[in-house]
């Protein structure tokens, strides 16, 4: 992942329901923290195979105060399969102990909101935010844990100092964006 200089601050997340925390988060909330986020569907082959485990290794490789590791369900295929009370069982079964927000459904359309509002391509999509809540990176796919674990420590040496942001990736919104989708063992993506 490649830094570039910015000032914005991403966009809020659009949650309907947290699982795996007492109070809801944000952005705003988790300042002074580099935040890891996943956006994964429970029933995505490369989610559950790949990105779910480095998620939970984030998660306990790191100290909390430091680092955020965030989960996002957003479902933009077998709407009736993914619910909340479904969900909240894979949770368990997985031992799945990151805070996990569901992603706001948007009325008829299929894609949720803060999926649409990142446009992102699929499941999994990771985000890094640095300390001051500024997305650094977004990337749709697998993801080499060594890549990762040196982004986020690249982020926490950095701290604070204000030359190191990055724009948001890409953070334009994703109206008009079909909900058909294709998997394979790595991904879940929306067909464009």
């Amino acid at each position: 992942m490649t830094f570039h200089p910015s000032s914005r601050t991403a966009r809020p997340w659009r949650i309907d329901a947290w699982l795996n925390t007492p109070t809801p988060l944000s952005l705003e909330g988790l300042r002074g923290r580099v935040v890891v986020l996943l956006a994964f569907q429970m029933l995505c082959p490369g989610c559950v195979a790949q990105a779910l485990p480095l998620a939970m290794r984030v998660h306990r490789s790191f100290a909390q105060q430091d680092v955020a590791m965030i989960g996002l369900h957003t479902v933009f295929e077998h709407h009736d399969a993914m619910t909340q009370t479904a969900l909240a069982a894979f949770l368990h079964e997985y031992r799945i102990g990151f805070p996990v927000g569901i992603d706001l459904a948007d009325g008829p359309h299929p894609v949720p909101a803060t999926m649409r509002a990142y446009s992102m391509r699929g499941t999994p999509t990771w985000m890094l935010y640095d300390t001051h809540g500024r997305l650094r990176g977004q990337w749709f796919g697998g993801i080499e844990p060594l890549r990762l674990g040196a982004d986020i420590g690249a982020l926490l040496e950095r701290g604070h100092s204000a030359e190191d942001a990055q724009p948001p990736g890409a953070t334009g919104p994703g109206a008009g964006v079909p909900a058909l989708q294709s998997c394979d063992a790595a991904a879940c993506s929306r067909d464009e």
